[in-house]
C-alpha cells in the first residue's frame, strides 16, 4: 500500500505539474495577445479573455497539489520545532485525518452535482460569444481535490519516515539521518 501511495503521489505530481505548465503557457500567450490586440490594434476578443481566465483558474487549482507534493505549504512551526518527533508525526496524522482529507472529500462530494449538471448541458461562458468548455475547467476542482488527498497521504508517510529515519516510499531521497548529513 505504501509503494502504491508513493507511485500515485509521483504520478499525481507529474500530472499536476504538466497541467500547471500548460496553463501558464496558455495564460502568458493569451494575455500577451490580448494586450497587443487591444493596445496595438484597438480590438478585443472575449474568447481570449475567457481563455486567460480559464488558464489562470486551472493553474491556481492544480498548483495546490504541486505545492503539497513539494512540502511548500505554510504551517506554523513556532511550537513544533520544540516538540518531540513522535508528537510531530501524531500532529501531521491528525491534521491529515481531521482536516485535509475531510475538507477535500467534502469538496468533491458537494461539488459533484454541479459538475454533473455542467457536463450534462456542456456549460459555456456566460458572456455572449464566450468560449465553450467551462465544464472542463470546472472538472479541475474535484480532480485537484483528489490529488490533494493523495499528496497529503504521501506527505504524511514521507514525514513519518524521515522522523523515524526510514524510507518506505520508493524514489524518495534518503533522510538526513540515514545519509550521515545534518
Amino acid at each position: 500500500m505504501v509503494r502504491f501511495i508513493g507511485h500515485a503521489s509521483r504520478m499525481a505530481d507529474k500530472f499536476a505539474r504538466a497541467v500547471c505548465m500548460l496553463a501558464v503557457l496558455v495564460l502568458v500567450v493569451a494575455v500577451l495577445t490580448i494586450v497587443v490586440l487591444r493596445y496595438g490594434f484597438g480590438v478585443g476578443f472575449i474568447q481570449l479573455q475567457n481563455l486567460a481566465s480559464y488558464a489562470f483558474a486551472v493553474f491556481m487549482i492544480f498548483a495546490l497539489p504541486v505545492c503539497m507534493a513539494q512540502d511548500g505549504h505554510v504551517r506554523v512551526e513556532v511550537l513544533s520545532e520544540r516538540l518531540s518527533p513522535g508528537y510531530r508525526i501524531w500532529a501531521e496524522g491528525a491534521a491529515l485525518v481531521l482536516l485535509l482529507i475531510p475538507l477535500f472529500a467534502i469538496t468533491i462530494i458537494t461539488y459533484w452535482p454541479n459538475l454533473s449538471y455542467s457536463w450534462a448541458i456542456r456549460e459555456r461562458a456566460l458572456e455572449t460569444g464566450g468560449l465553450p468548455g467551462i465544464f472542463l475547467v470546472k472538472t479541475a476542482l474535484p480532480l485537484a481535490s483528489f490529488l490533494m488527498i493523495i499528496q497529503g497521504i504521501a506527505a504524511f508517510l514521507r514525514k513519518r519516515d524521515i522522523e523515524r529515519g526510514t524510507s518506505t516510499l520508493p524514489g524518495d531521497p534518503p533522510s538526513p539521518a540515514s545519509s550521515g548529513t545534518i
